[in-house]
């Protein structure tokens, strides 16, 4: 049997708000395999970036487990779980978190000089995912001089600069226009098809989430699949 990537298991999350507690997540327990693209939706305050957090080892759950590659990285320190998301994670977030001082080529090939076992040149790879997502003429750029969808392209290419097995988007597309967002959904379907990355993507868009293989729904902190 092929062993999950993700696999959640029982996991809780609660937030103390002063004299109350928040149920963040109720007891979710789920697993997401090999190449898979999943997509996770709610309202708003679900607990869909809780969750997706507690998934990119940057939270811990109250209660539960969580194993990356079976591996259980619930209570690990701090140290290892940087190593582990600088190698096996990508995170691309709805409002890029590119460095501005840095150039596009710059900022893919930052997570490459951090990694403790080197796999790639760090220039070489960043001029390679660049030139993947049509950015090559845009290489030495900085941020301020870039489209939205090309900023959105950059920060995609900087997830994948290690060659992660799991990507991480948090709603990916939502500050960009249709035309942008679907150039930024093709190029996460064709990394899929190349490379067998998993995905999981948050969204708040229905048909966003149509064109993943499958769909989780949050509502109060329980997923139902």
């Amino acid at each position: 049997m092929t062993q999950p990537v993700i696999d959640v298991q029982n996991v809780t999350r609660e937030l103390k708000l002063g004299n109350h507690t928040v149920h963040a997540l109720r007891g979710v327990s789920l697993q997401i395999f090999p190449a898979e693209m999943v997509a996770i939706i709610g309202p708003s305050g679900s607990g869909k970036s809780t969750l997706l957090g507690i998934m990119g080892g940057l939270d811990s759950p109250t209660h539960g487990k969580l194993l990356i590659d079976g591996v259980d990285i619930t209570r690990m320190n701090e140290d290892r779980l940087t190593e582990i998301r600088n190698e096996k994670i990508g995170f691309i977030f709805q409002f890029f978190n590119l460095i501005p001082t840095l150039t596009a080529l710059e900022n893919v090939a930052l997570p490459i000089q951090f990694a403790r076992q080197r796999r790639f040149n760090p220039q070489q790879r960043a001029k390679e995912l660049l030139k993947l997502f049509g950015l090559a003429d845009r290489a030495h750029h900085l941020p301020s001089q870039l489209s939205g969808g090309q900023q959105q392209r950059v920060a995609i290419a900087r997830a994948l600069a290690n060659n992660p097995p799991l990507l991480l988007a948090d709603e990916p597309t939502g500050n960009l226009d249709r035309e942008s967002g679907e150039i930024v959904m093709k190029a996460l379907q064709e990394i899929r098809e190349t490379s067998g990355t998993t995905i999981i993507l948050v969204t708040h868009d229905p048909g966003l989430a149509a064109q993943m293989d499958r769909t989780l729904q949050i509502v109060d902190g329980e997923v139902y699949q």
